[in-house]
């Protein structure tokens, strides 16, 4: 299929001493926009991303990007005929190169002339024209990971791999990579294929979402509708949340509010300076929603929406429950005691009313 990624690994892992790991996959996976990888540690992830690189060997392979095969039974491209970037957890750039060398060494890789104005675009897009004469050891973390992206750009890949590219960061250059991070997502139309164990960052960056546990697909789909879920193996506990699309309607200066509009209505939430009609991501935690029968008068909660109880699950918490909610044509989750399920006789279509403490724009 034009467009998409087929993929069949399987992979066995023997192991004398204890149980035996095998990563079995068999699905499609979208061709453009980025797909995060997610799972528990040890479920599969990294080992998927060395198969698509080809440095894994499997016992059984299928691989087809945008209906061109790069490995079947009788065919497999050897890595470095596979046209992808692989952005590694540690930037991995060539100590004795500068930042400029570095990227030479990828444009060499490519085999074909690149276009001067392709390099001007990537050193831009990831911001880093002021180090491009440093070497590794004179940069940041964050600045020698964005080189490795940019490196991984001048390949030209059909495909781009990126495997927990944060994980090594602090939290300050987590913050100043992820909106380059953003802009790459809108500026090249590429699939992206990004693995992590941070919810944070799934729900910031990714569009669509595959599950691994034990090295098997659990789920796959839209990224918002897929974190709206109850019947997933993955339990988030109190990282569980939805992520909502919507775009900005009015911007109050006086209190400093923001009303963003999405398909299941409009809230209220702290003016993070984006523009008018400007589309945006906000989180909802499930532990930020509480449940009420009629609609609360005087309250200091803003945001309080409608919704329709579509299903109740259980939590990793025994004294808690998830509540999906059906909100006009999204969903969002409440986290609830169980006691508060039984109080309010909660079941799938009864009509109530959410009310949201808390509302973040992810960023």
């Amino acid at each position: 299929m034009a467009g998409t990624i087929q993929i069949q690994f399987r992979v066995d892992f023997p192991s004398p001493g204890g149980n035996p790991f095998r990563l079995d996959v068999n699905t499609v996976l979208p061709g453009r926009g980025i797909t995060a990888i997610f799972g528990r540690s040890g479920s599969g992830k990294t080992t998927l991303l060395r198969c698509f690189a080809g440095l894994q060997q499997a016992d059984r392979a299928r691989l087809v990007v945008g209906g061109e095969t790069w490995q079947d039974e009788g065919l497999s491209l050897p890595t470095h005929k596979r046209p992808l970037g692989y952005v590694f957890q540690e930037a991995s750039l060539f100590p004795h190169l500068s930042a400029r060398g570095n990227l030479d060494y990828a444009i060499k890789r490519a085999g074909a002339e690149c276009p001067g104005e392709l390099i001007e675009r990537v050193v831009s897009l990831m911001g880093i024209g002021p180090v491009l004469d440093r070497f590794p050891g004179q940069m940041s973390g964050g600045e020698r990971q964005r080189v490795a992206i940019a490196r991984a750009l001048l390949i030209r890949p059909r495909l781009l791999l990126m495997d927990e590219p944060l994980a090594s960061l602090d939290t300050a250059r987590k913050q100043e990579i992820l909106p380059y991070l953003e802009r790459l997502r809108s500026e090249f139309d590429m699939p992206i294929l990004y693995v992590s164990h941070s919810i944070d960052e799934v729900a910031r960056l990714a569009d669509h979402l595959l599950m691994l546990d034990g090295g098997r697909v659990a789920a796959q789909g839209d990224m918002p509708e897929m974190l709206s879920r109850l019947d997933l193996p993955l339990r988030l506990g109190e990282e569980t949340g939805v992520v909502l699309e919507g775009r900005v309607l009015e911007r109050n200066e006086q209190w400093h509010l923001a009303r963003v509009g999405f398909a299941g209505g409009e809230l209220w939430l702290r003016d993070g300076g984006d523009a008018l009609d400007r589309q945006i991501r906000v989180r909802i935690l499930a532990r930020d929603v509480s449940l009420a029968l009629e609609p609360q008068g005087e309250t200091s909660i803003l945001n309080r929406l409608p919704v329709e109880v579509a299903a109740i699950g259980p939590d990793s918490d025994e004294a808690m429950a998830l509540v999906r909610l059906q909100c006009g044509a999204r969903h969002i989750v409440a986290r609830l005691t169980r006691r508060s399920v039984d109080h309010l006789q909660l079941v799938p279509g009864k009509k109530v009313w959410a009310q949201i403490k808390s509302v973040a724009i992810v960023k």
